[in-house]
């Protein structure tokens, strides 16, 4: 991946560093950011000129894009590009077998970047002072809702973990499933972020939140430390180690969870990592947690990220529906001497 510092033109290096050094927002959304503007910068040469740029768009140089460049753009540009990404952009750049026209769920993320580019061009920099795409609607997205592992289901699959390394992949499964903890915050945690029964946990944006642990999650971290090794230097205070001493990667911690669900005869294909996160805040909900408590575990900068969960499967409303007095009322049958 290009690294935005030496590839961007200044106008987009200055928005990417606003948004990684002022907004603290991770590398990874950063070069999200990079990645979506560079392709709606390339899309729009070539909308302009197509006969000096042809057409692959990877092969576009947007170095000398600068301001009278993206003031230039028009509601017109940015609707052919909209159209562009839903029927011809390819889903997999890079495969020959690829499908082409991106689902509405990615093509708002990039209608958000070019809109968040524009925001910050006229209310923080000034340095335009009409917004192009102001009005810009964002594609409709299919609600649905996160999937989830039930109760018997997670108890299944914690029950499942064997392995020379089954102390960690236990104590990994039991954070997520009663922390609700993301794949990255879980990588990121310190031996020291454990005080008592509270867990120091690096949330997106860098944000800290603080989550006490219960009592199956201090037996789990117990059990795991009484068994890792004592490691020196970089990795020293590292809370999970990898089997070569480092922290846990991502593809890591994702066979682990997948090699997990199959030892417990569930649909390795259909769950992930990501899943144990909803399962964490669903089995909250169901048993009666408040949704801003919930929020605050699993550290939702929004609320109504977190309320999508209350809409799965909420035990406390199939009760309150058969605790109306009117729950158990027939109709009675016809009365015939009325006829």
């Amino acid at each position: 991946m290009s690294d935005y510092r030496t590839s961007a033109p200044p106008i987009l290096r200055e928005f990417l560093s606003y948004h990684e050094i002022i907004k603290a927002h991770s590398k990874g959304t950063v070069d999200e950011y990079f990645l979506d503007l560079r392709n709606f910068f390339r899309y729009v040469k070539h909308l302009r000129n197509p006969e000096k740029h042809g057409g692959d768009l990877r092969e576009i140089d947007i170095s000398d894009v600068d301001l009278g460049f993206v003031s230039s753009v028009t509601m017109a540009d940015v609707y052919a590009y909209m159209t562009y990404l839903s029927r011809e952009r390819a889903r997999q750049q890079n495969s020959a077998r690829t499908e082409y026209g991106l689902n509405a769920a990615s093509r708002a993320r990039k209608m958000m970047a070019i809109r968040s580019f524009y925001n910050y061009l006229t209310a923080k920099t000034r340095q335009l002072e009409e917004n192009p795409v102001r009005d810009l609607d964002t594609p409709k997205r299919k609600k649905s809702l996160p999937e989830y592992l039930t109760l018997d289901e997670s108890l299944c699959l914690l029950e499942s973990v064997k392995g020379k390394y089954q102390e960690r992949d236990y104590c990994i499964l039991t954070l997520f499933l009663n922390c609700g903890l993301r794949i990255s915050e879980l990588i990121a945690l310190n031996i020291s972020d454990i005080q008592g029964e509270t867990l120091r946990v690096l949330g997106k944006g860098n944000k800290v939140r603080i989550l006490y642990l219960n009592a199956a999650c201090q037996e789990a971290i117990r059990a795991y430390l009484a068994v890792r090794h004592p490691v020196s230097g970089k990795y020293a205070d590292a809370l999970f180690l990898s089997s070569r001493d480092t922290r846990p990667s991502r593809s890591t911690i994702h066979a682990m969870v997948k090699r997990s669900l199959s030892a417990a005869g569930l649909d390795a294909g259909h769950y992930s990592a990501h899943k144990l996160r909803h399962t964490a805040a669903t089995l909250m909900l169901q048993n009666g947690v408040d949704v801003k408590a919930v929020q605050e575990v699993l550290g939702h900068e929004h609320l109504n990220t977190t309320e999508i969960y209350t809409h799965i499967d909420n035990e406390g409303l199939r009760v309150a529906a058969k605790a109306t007095p009117l729950s158990r009322v027939k109709r009675k049958g016809k009365d015939t001497d009325s006829e």
